[in-house]
């Protein structure tokens, strides 16, 4: 009888020392996972330094814009795994899935609060919110904010990280108005419906769009009315993106002279956490050399 009961009580020993290295080992494994590569710069910025915390780009930082982007079965694992899902909010088709499939899982919507401009026809409300840069302060305060609620033992690394990041923004967002307030034309035409709100916020007015949707080319009608539009406006410049071919652009400034300019929506490139700041420092560059 006291052997079964030794046997017994080292049992319990036992598996009490696993469950607590289980709970030692999901300390150590916290990834926050973002949607897409706009994301994942935000919460880079925001948890870096901060112990035992990953950030993870779910999809890779050439994939753009997820408007059609279908989960992978790699996709579907990794955010099984995932402690944190941060995402945009509006541009990600599989969100509800996620929802369903993980009911427990913890998500940052990083365009909560942000007033959304509805798109042309039936095409909803525009998901772009992080081209403006004043949008992308308040995502950047709402994932630090999120963060700090969900990991309080690291609350206030979360929130530092993140008003300094926000600086840094506001920063880039005196600048671009400061170099943007007297340039002689407001008048764009932009490749995709990636720049309304970048529009907004620098008082430029985008008087056409190419393609509605990237990877969907313009009829011959619709390139017709762009032309028409650009001699009509008196428009300076067209602008494509460097994620999708500018076939179309290319057309339309064969048609009227004008020459083609690249402006890009952040949803690509390097992956150090500068690099938001930096793109748009050149779209600032592009913007005055195209339209003085």
């Amino acid at each position: 009888m006291n052997r079964i009961i030794l046997l017994t009580i080292s049992s319990l020993l036992i598996f009490a020392a696993s469950l607590r290295a289980g709970d030692t080992q999901t300390k150590k494994d916290r990834t926050i996972l973002a949607s897409f590569y706009p994301m994942y710069i935000m919460t880079i910025n925001i948890a870096q330094g901060v112990p035992d915390v990953k950030v993870v780009n779910m999809t890779k930082p050439q994939t753009g814009c997820l408007h059609e982007y279908q989960l992978t079965p790699q996709d579907l694992k990794t955010i099984s795994n995932a402690w944190v899902f941060v995402v945009n909010g509006k541009i990600e088709p599989f969100l509800d899935k996620v929802v369903k499939q993980q009911p427990s899982m913890k998500i940052i919507n990083a365009s909560k609060g942000i007033e959304l401009i509805k798109g042309n026809g039936n095409e909803g409300e525009n998901p772009h919110v992080w081209v403006s840069v004043s949008n992308a302060i308040t995502q950047v305060n709402t994932i630090a904010s999120d963060l700090a609620t969900i990991d309080p033992a690291n609350g206030p690394q979360y929130k530092a990280n993140g008003d300094a990041y926000v600086k840094k923004l506001e920063v880039l967002r005196t600048k671009m108005h400061e170099g943007l307030k007297n340039i002689s034309s407001r008048d764009i035409i932009t490749f995709h419906e990636a720049f309304p709100y970048f529009a907004k916020e620098f008082n430029l007015h985008i008087v056409a769009v190419i393609e509605r949707e990237p990877g969907s080319e313009p009829s011959a009608r619709e390139l017709a009315e762009t032309i028409r539009i650009v001699k009509q406006n008196k428009v300076k410049a067209l602008f494509a993106e460097p994620q999708y071919p500018s076939k179309a652009a290319l057309t339309i400034a064969r048609e009227t002279g004008l020459s083609v300019f690249t402006l890009d929506p952040a949803v690509t490139g390097p992956q150090t956490i500068d690099s938001y700041i930096r793109t748009m420092e050149s779209n600032l560059t592009v913007l005055q050399k195209a339209l003085k």
